[in-house]
Formats: C-alpha cells, structure tokens, sequence
C-alpha cells in the first residue's frame, strides 16, 4: 500500500471516508499498524505515561521523540507519520522551527503535531514557510492540562466554545493541514469540522470528525491507570501478557520449561568423547 498523503487525506475528508489514526512508539507496534492499513501513526508524547512511566506529558524530551520516531519509522516505512512537538520544544518560533526541523530530518517523519490555539498561529506559519506539515491540536491539551484545571472537557460553556471555534478557524489560515480536537462536546466538533477544509481528527469529540485517533495502550488494554470516556478498549492485552507471565514463572520454578523441544543437543559420539577427554584429563 502506497503512502498516504496530505492531499490524500483532505480528499478522504471532503468525500466523507473516515481517516483511522492510532498511535505507536515502537517497531513492533508500528509495523502492526502499518500491516493492518492504519491511515496515519502519529507517535505522541502520550509515550511518556505509557512507555516511559511519568505522570503526565510534560517531562518528555526532544530526544525521546526522536528515539521513538525513528523506531516507528523502521516499523512502518509506507505509512504517514506525525510526531508531537514536547512541551517547550516550540515556546518560540525559531525553537519550533529548530525541533521541528530534527523531527522530520532526523526522525523522517512526515508532519508534526503543536498543541494550542490562535498564540500558535505565528509558529504554524513560519513552520509552514519552511516546508513542514503541521497537525494542530485544541481542546484538551496535555501539555497545559493544569492550566485547564486537570483532564476535563473543554468548550462546554458559550465563551470556551466561541474561543475553540476561533482558534480552529485561526490555525486553519495559519496553514495547518489537519486538527486534532480532544474532549470536546460532539456538537461543537461537528460545527467546526463543517466550517473547516482541512480535516479534523477526533478524541473524545464524537463521530462527526473526519476521523479518529486512540493510543495504543488504550484500545489494547495496556495501560491500567485510568480509562478516559472516550476510550474503547477491543483488547485486554494487559491482562493476556500478566497470566503468561504468571505461567512462565511457574513453569520455571516447577522445571516445566524448557523441555526437550526447546533445548540443543550435543551427539553421543561429541558427548562420549567430551567425557573421555574430562577423564583423562583427571588421571
């Protein structure tokens, strides 16, 4: 299957064929996706909770997105990637310029992904100019989370809804190729993705985007910390992956594993002579 592309997705959108994204920060994960068709891998700073262990987005560096881009890359050759900008890795245009820049030329990934609305716009624009795809991303944004009062839904109220409409409105003339709407009401998604022409990619914002996107750990059933709303898990690999564990060890304890199939064995005439040799080297 060919690689999608940007032109490719806006024709998906204005057709009404929903665009399937998920996300990955490995090889193996990657290269299921790319097997299974996936439209779009976006390789999130959500790997900083799921892989890496922290608390939220925050402490995810430029390197790791890098590292993990890269493997994805390997994973998934054919396949659009978008990769997120961490938090102060674009505070300025020229920071986001710079990392961007690393993003796509080190990490061969095809678009990046800022959070914000209408302060962004500038730093959209100068990316643009430079010849990087941008994904912006409103509503609920991690990275500020705590400046939203924690991982609630946003636009619920007349002025945040007007405020999220505006920036959607903004980021689109500032040159974005595609929106992420996070946790917002459906019907306000709806509005926005009616007036836009680039297309929106949903979470938690119902089913009249353009498209969707889950993280891995959650629709696999992975990650056990919390389970947003918005999340459908299809499998419970998490605790497929505790009870093999589980079995192993009893099987090692108990000398079940390994068994004869899954040893070497040396011949009788090698194995004759190497106890020979030990006991003339004894006498």
């Amino acid at each position: 299957m060919p690689k999608k592309t940007i032109l490719d997705f806006k024709i998906m959108a204005s057709q009404n064929e929903k665009i399937a994204m998920l996300t990955a920060y490995d090889y193996p994960s990657a290269s299921i996706l790319e097997k299974a068709e996936i439209d779009i891998i976006l390789v999130g700073d959500s790997l900083g909770m799921v892989v890496l262990g922290y608390d939220s987005t925050v402490p995810v560096t430029m390197e790791e997105m890098l590292h993990h881009t890269k493997a994805v890359r390997r994973g998934a050759p054919n396949t659009f990637i978008v990769t997120d900008l961490p938090f102060l890795s674009y505070a300025t245009s020229q920071d986001a310029l710079l990392n961007a820049g690393r993003l796509i030329k080190e990490g061969n990934a095809d678009a990046v992904k800022l959070e914000g609305g209408e302060y962004y716009a500038d730093t959209v624009r100068t990316l643009t100019k430079a010849g990087i795809p941008v994904v912006g991303h409103i509503g609920l944004t991690p990275q500020t989370a705590s400046q939203l009062g924690g991982y609630k839904v946003q636009g619920k109220d007349l002025e945040s809804a007007i405020t999220l409409n505006k920036d959607a409105l903004i980021l689109e003339k500032a040159g974005i190729i595609m929106l992420v709407l996070e946790a917002i009401p459906k019907q306000l998604a709806e509005k926005i993705t009616m007036e836009l022409s680039v297309p929106t990619i949903g979470i938690g914002a119902g089913e009249m985007c353009s498209g969707q996107v889950l993280v891995w750990h959650d629709l696999m059933g992975l990650f056990d910390k919390f389970v947003p709303k918005f999340v459908k898990q299809y499998e419970s690999l998490g605790t497929l992956a505790l009870e093999a564990v589980k079995s192993y060890s009893k099987d090692v304890k108990e000398s079940a594993f390994p068994i004869d199939k899954h040893s070497f064995s040396l011949s009788d005439e090698i194995l004759n002579s190497l106890y020979n040799k030990k006991q003339n080297l004894e006498e």
